[in-house]
């Protein structure tokens, strides 16, 4: 299923996107619609990653489970990972396929810190910690 919307894009953006378009030899709206889906692709499997976020709501855990989710982090090896990405990244020689999985991985991270406020807020209210900011 699609939905066909329309976009306001500075010249700059267009311009590349048009860019790598012509050399690919794509339409530009294919290459953009594919540029929104990879920043939107997530590392876990999308049946996964849709599940888990249609079940997971951090008021229905257990407080041991609210606990959990406080402390939780990315895995070593993502966080690893993604510091290898920032460090190409800051030194110039990010690839194409570096740079998909960075975006991926930098939304692995804001998801994972969305829940973790969440459930930082959720204890809080539980009386299971204190605020952050006393």
């Amino acid at each position: 299923m699609t939905t066909q919307i329309t976009i306001t894009l500075s010249d700059d953006i267009y311009q590349k996107a048009e860019y790598f378009a012509q050399m690919t030899n794509r339409n530009v709206a294919d290459v953009l619609a594919q540029v929104i889906d990879l920043s939107f692709s997530p590392l876990t499997p999308k049946a996964a990653w849709t599940e888990n976020r249609e079940s997971l709501s951090v008021a229905t855990l257990s407080n041991q489970e609210v606990i959990a989710l406080t402390e939780s982090q990315m895995t070593p090896e993502q966080d690893q990972r993604l510091s290898e990405l920032l460090y190409n990244q800051q030194a110039g020689t990010l690839t194409d396929a570096e740079r998909s999985q960075l975006w991926a991985l930098m939304q692995v991270y804001q998801e994972k810190l969305l829940l973790k406020a969440q459930a930082l807020r959720e204890a809080v209210q539980r009386g299971l910690r204190e605020p952050l900011n006393t």
